[in-house]
């Protein structure tokens, strides 16, 4: 399956410093990204808090970044504040480039620039054309698979200058490098891996009926647990603390009652954790 996901966008950063630049910026190992392999990362606050998050894709000679559209314009500027002497140029190519992604079967398409995701191998291939590609499946297809696997699909499910990359699943889906050097917000996220400081994680819960609105509370027993974030055709994601996630749970949001369905890697994680 294939689709167009035109909420998305591609910035470049071309120049002979494209990839020191990003390194220094963002929480994963921009190093690896080749033609052929995205990565994953994010760019945070000073504070460590989650701004945006994208795929770095590597294409001759410049890096393209697999943005949320909306966020395109922040992401050009704050990028750009930082280049300082840097042989860096940033500029947003989204009427150059169309984001679709694809699923289950490896897409049969020319002329464009295509990588795995990097997050999990069911999650499927991330594809830049310069050009339409025919749909094979609906914008609601794709949240729906994207959800049962747990992946989070940045501001509709997280807030910017808030959220915590490891609160995301950020460290069990390759989109933190722990061992590359220093970049922006790397104290705090390191900190809250190795200090065992996580409280709260992003899952996939199921419910009846349609979905109440992001950031309604979600309880148990009266007392709350969590909040919604997006969620469609009786599938959602949303943030609640670990005793929540874990065990037998009957959890209600906006009158509905809700079912945590977290996927394998999630309950790996909660495991390791305990």
């Amino acid at each position: 399956m294939i689709v167009h996901l035109p909420e998305r966008g591609v910035i470049e950063a071309s120049g002979a410093d494209r990839v020191g630049f990003l390194q220094g910026l963002v929480s994963n190992d921009v190093t690896e990204a080749a033609p052929g392999r995205a990565v994953w990362a994010a760019l945070l606050t000073p504070q460590g808090k989650w701004l945006a998050d994208f795929f770095i894709l590597a294409n001759a000679e410049r890096l393209l970044l697999d943005c949320e559209r909306a966020q395109a314009a922040m992401l050009v500027a704050t990028l750009s504040r930082y280049r300082l002497r840097a042989k860096v140029m940033v500029r947003d190519v989204s009427n150059e480039l169309q984001v679709h992604v694809a699923w289950n079967d490896a897409p049969a398409v020319t002329d464009a620039i295509m990588a795995p995701d990097p997050r999990l191998p069911a999650a499927g291939w991330r594809v830049l054309s310069p050009g339409p590609i025919a749909d094979t499946a609906t914008e609601a297809d794709w949240q729906a698979h994207r959800m049962e696997l747990g992946l989070p699909d940045g501001s509709h499910d997280m807030e910017a200058q808030k959220s915590v990359l490891l609160e995301a699943g950020f460290d069990h889906l390759n989109g933190v490098s722990w061992s590359k050097g220093c970049y922006m917000g790397q104290e705090l996220t390191a900190r809250t891996k190795y200090r065992g400081l996580l409280k709260r994680r992003l899952t996939p819960v199921r419910f009846d009926g349609a979905s109440p609105p992001p950031g309604s509370v979600i309880t148990r027993g009266g007392s709350e647990v969590g909040t919604l974030r997006f969620g469609v055709n009786g599938l959602a994601m949303a943030l609640l603390r670990l005793d929540a996630i874990e065990g037998e749970n009957t959890l209600e949001c906006d009158g509905h009652g809700l079912k945590v369905a977290p996927p394998a890697w999630l309950k790996l994680a909660l495991t390791a954790v305990g």
